[in-house]
């Protein structure tokens, strides 16, 4: 087979995936074969896996958050394969799933992210993670049946649960499980959870506007959410946090957000890479010395040209990138030049529990009611994108 021949090969059938895969089929139409491969046969809707009293709620059924594959790439030239993604040959133009080697034309690396553990002890045996399907479910099934047992505990005592990160996932959890109605679910004697946000030495939803996170911050407080800021976490021990300066924080569930990182096939790559493992792209989203090689999405450490700032690890930054980098695969097939992608910031919206979320459109700062409105339009409008057309402006 020669490299004209070869697929394109798209690992990951995350966002970032999921639209390459879109474009280079509108694009191409039969002229080129697409390959979509990802371990499992659903593209999951990550933003939304904050959502832990729903997914209490429906137990089971995850249908909200996981959309079958043949509805996002049927009838679009694009094959599915199912396969748990071993490594990359850069040299020999091929990936290894599951002991067979499959040899790309090129290739989009579209893997999304891991959890950061950053090394300490105890946190990846003992809390939780919503950063896949499986994680969230679990969280979810673990405060129910913590719900569940509540109204047996001394009087005066509530459950406590721990957030571990003070950034949007982790303050979107805190809030969402603050604010869930454990007794509808679980029986009316149920207690409702104190839900502790462990920021560490990050400030409180660093990055964002002033304004932004003034109002998150109220909206926490209002919903009962105690943050705790300034210290890191330094071991994770059996119902006890330990942090910084000898401090203990005892729970009895935890839950792990302080950070992503790219998965182990990336981070092994023998090409630049930035924080977190991430993969240093050219402005194209090529990866440097490898031609036809792309990248998108949270696995991409890339500066914006006009700002010198790191483009967010975000759904609305990977659904950007895509376009540009299906237009580049199909360029460098065809010896036209690249070019390079711009990053339009349109703003930033975090959930704060139910019915509430604040952010920041353009210029102007949302509370509130009519934030979370927006969320929901922002998370619809994602779900739409994945599963019929790639109409996202970049």
């Amino acid at each position: 087979m020669t490299a004209a021949d070869a697929p394109v090969i798209v690992l990951g059938a995350g966002y970032a995936g999921v639209r390459v895969a879109h474009e280079l089929s509108r694009r191409a139409g039969g002229r080129m074969p697409v390959q979509l491969v990802d371990r499992h046969p659903i593209h999951v809707v990550r933003t939304e896996l904050y959502q832990v009293g729903e997914l209490a709620a429906v137990g089971s059924d995850v249908r909200k958050w996981a959309i079958p594959i043949d509805r996002v790439v049927g009838r679009r030239n694009v094959s599915y394969r199912e396969g748990n993604l071993e490594s990359i040959d850069l040299a020999g133009r091929s990936v290894r799933l599951g002991g067979e080697s499959l040899s790309y034309g090129s290739l989009a690396i579209c893997l999304g992210n891991v959890p950061s553990y950053y090394g300490v002890p105890g946190a990846v045996d003992r809390m939780h993670q919503v950063y896949g399907l499986l994680g969230a479910m679990r969280l979810a099934r673990a405060m129910r049946e913590l719900e569940a047992a509540s109204s047996e505990l001394p009087t005066g005592t509530r459950p406590q649960v721990v957030v571990v990160g003070g950034g949007s996932t982790g303050t979107e959890v805190a809030a969402e499980i603050a604010t869930t109605d454990w007794r509808r679910l679980v029986g009316p004697l149920a207690r409702p959870p104190q839900v502790t946000l462990v920021c560490g030495a990050l400030p409180f939803l660093s990055g964002l506007d002033p304004r932004l996170v003034e109002h998150a911050r109220r909206l926490l407080f209002e919903s009962g959410v105690l943050v705790d800021e300034g210290k890191n976490v330094q071991e994770v021990e059996e119902g006890m946090l330990r942090l910084e300066g000898g401090v203990r924080l005892p729970f009895d569930l935890g839950v792990w957000a302080a950070g992503i990182e790219a998965p182990p096939p990336v981070r092994s790559l023998p090409v630049p890479h930035g924080k977190g493992g991430r993969i240093a792209v050219d402005p194209t989203l090529e990866v440097p010395g490898q031609r036809g090689v792309f990248a998108v999405g949270d696995v991409v450490e890339l500066r914006d040209a006009r700002t010198g700032a790191l483009v967010p690890a975000t759904a609305r930054a990977a659904l950007s990138e895509a376009p540009v980098a299906a237009r580049n695969l199909l360029a460098r097939r065809e010896g036209r030049p690249l070019e390079p992608f711009e990053f339009r910031e349109r703003g930033t919206i975090v959930a704060l529990g139910e019915g509430r979320a604040a952010g920041k459109l353009n210029r102007v700062t949302v509370w509130g009611s009519p934030a979370a409105l927006l969320k929901a339009l922002a998370e619809q409008e994602y779900r739409l994108i994945s599963e019929h057309a790639p109409g996202l402006s970049r």
